[in-house]
C-alpha cells in the first residue's frame, strides 16, 4: 500500500490529507475537513489539473498584452503544449472579458478566454 501527503489546495484551510492507494487505485483519504478536499485528493493522486493563467499577444489596442487562462482545469502534463500554443497566439482588438482567444487549446477540449478588456 502505498501513502501520498497532500496540502490541499482546494479552499483557504489548508488541510493535511494522506492519500492511501494500492495499485493506483485509491483506497482512503484523511486529513481532509470538507467534500472539496477529498474530491482533491482523489484528483491529484490519479489525473492531476490545473488551471492555467497567462497573457496573450494583442495587435490594434492599446495593450500589448491582454490576460487570459483555460476556461477550466486541463491536465497537468498538458500545460507545457498549451503554453506554447498561448505564447504562439496574436488576437486583434477590440478584446472583452470572457472571448475565446483559442478554442480547444492544445487539444485539451478547453479554450483559453479573455480575462481583461483590451482596446
Amino acid at each position: 500500500m502505498e501513502k501520498r501527503e497532500l496540502i490541499c489546495i482546494g479552499c483557504p484551510m489548508g488541510c493535511r490529507m494522506t492519500v492511501e492507494m494500492d495499485g493506483g487505485e485509491v483506497k482512503s483519504v484523511s486529513g481532509y475537513t470538507c467534500p472539496r478536499g477529498k474530491t482533491y485528493a482523489e484528483k491529484e493522486v490519479t489525473n492531476p489539473t490545473r488551471i492555467v493563467t497567462s497573457t496573450v499577444r494583442v495587435t490594434g489596442g492599446g495593450k500589448e498584452r491582454v490576460s487570459c487562462k483555460t476556461a477550466s482545469d486541463i491536465p497537468k502534463n498538458k500545460i507545457a503544449a498549451v503554453m506554447a500554443e498561448i505564447n504562439a497566439v496574436t488576437v486583434t482588438a477590440p478584446i472583452k472579458i470572457g472571448d475565446v482567444l483559442i478554442e480547444n487549446v492544445g487539444a485539451t477540449g478547453v479554450d483559453i478566454v479573455a480575462t481583461a478588456n483590451a482596446g
